[in-house]
């Protein structure tokens, strides 16, 4: 069982940045793919970017709207997921929810909501213009 919760998010203007943070429990993190993905309203939730899991390599994967733009990383020593997220637009507004799974993915299945079974509440993000 793993419990996640975001934090980090809040009110920046167009252009700025923001570190979200994920706290991982459990001691099996490092062997946990995970990814954020945001929901706007009124829209479904979308993939945002993914670490695998530790082991020969660990692979990140972004969508390609904030590629770029957005770093992911994980400190297993920490049981800790990062987000740095760096010139940010007005449509990057959305609740931001960090998602995990014990297994590891490749490209664009890494990209499918299902995989996650483990999810946070939210942090929201909201970037004005």
């Amino acid at each position: 069982q793993v419990q996640l919760v975001e934090s980090g998010g809040g009110l920046v203007q167009a252009g700025g940045s923001l570190n979200l943070s994920c706290a991982a429990s459990g001691r099996t993190f490092a062997s946990h793919t995970i990814g954020w993905f945001r929901q706007a309203p009124g829209k479904e939730r979308a993939f945002v970017t993914a670490i695998t899991r530790s082991g020969a390599g660990t692979y990140t994967y972004y969508a390609d709207s904030v590629k770029g733009r957005f770093t992911i990383s994980r400190e297993n020593a920490r049981n800790t997921l990062y987000l740095q997220m760096n010139s940010l637009k007005s449509e990057d507004t959305a609740v931001y929810y960090c998602a995990a799974f014990a297994g590891f993915c490749q490209a664009t299945s890494c990209r499918d909501r299902r995989l996650y079974n483990y999810w946070g509440q939210g942090t929201q993000v909201t970037v004005s213009s």
